[in-house]
């Protein structure tokens, strides 16, 4: 049985990197569950162009997906502790929160619950489930880089939103699935958006 994965959208710049990873996981047949805090949804508004209702979010607010693979997508409001990812005892993959802003990031490195998505992140550290984080900040401040190194010892990954460019990039989607290729990767979920570095070498 595949287990569903936690998706939380936070005030970080990237919501490109969100709008991908949410389409290449529901396209792989897995089940989500998603967040999304108001700044994230300010982001989307302001990156993308969005505007999300998020008192009655609709997945087609966000995605362009066929109605069977989109009925795949549960969306949590931000302050219902009473969802099920609140709850470890509520089975999953793992949980991914792109793009993770740094107030979300510190949340979570100590621990704050102040919300569900800091609450979901607490859940998966303490059922030492995968947490992938990803930030999009530059440059680091010195509390940000010890807040990610407490979230890594607490067992979190920390995949910052930084596209390579030995694949040699035609365009901005180049770039964001360059980045949304390695958190599926974490995930361990089987994608091809991006050529692999032994791939290139072969050309």
């Amino acid at each position: 049985m595949k287990l569903p994965w936690v998706v939380a959208v936070t005030g970080a710049s990237g919501a490109a990197f969100a709008q991908r990873l949410l389409q290449c996981l529901l396209r792989a047949d897995r089940e989500v569950h998603l967040a999304i805090s108001p700044s994230g949804a300010e982001v989307i508004a302001q990156e993308l162009g969005l505007t999300l209702d998020l008192s009655a979010f609709r997945a087609d607010q966000f995605l362009d997906l066929e109605t069977p693979v989109a009925a795949k997508l549960h969306y949590h409001p931000y302050l219902d502790f009473l969802a099920p990812i609140a709850s470890g005892s509520f089975r999953t993959a793992g949980m991914i929160v792109c793009p993770c802003s740094g107030g979300t990031l510190s949340g979570i490195a100590h621990g704050a619950d102040l919300n569900l998505i800091q609450r979901a992140a607490s859940v998966h550290l303490k059922e030492r489930r995968k947490l992938i984080l990803v930030p999009r900040e530059t440059p680091l401040s010195l509390p940000m880089i010890d807040n990610m190194r407490a979230a890594t010892l607490a067992g979190a990954v920390i995949l910052p939103a930084m596209p390579g460019w030995y694949h040699n990039p035609k365009t901005i989607d180049d770039l964001v699935d360059f980045v949304v290729a390695r958190i599926l990767d974490q995930a361990e979920i089987e994608n091809s958006l991006s050529r692999r570095w032994g791939s290139l070498l072969e050309d």
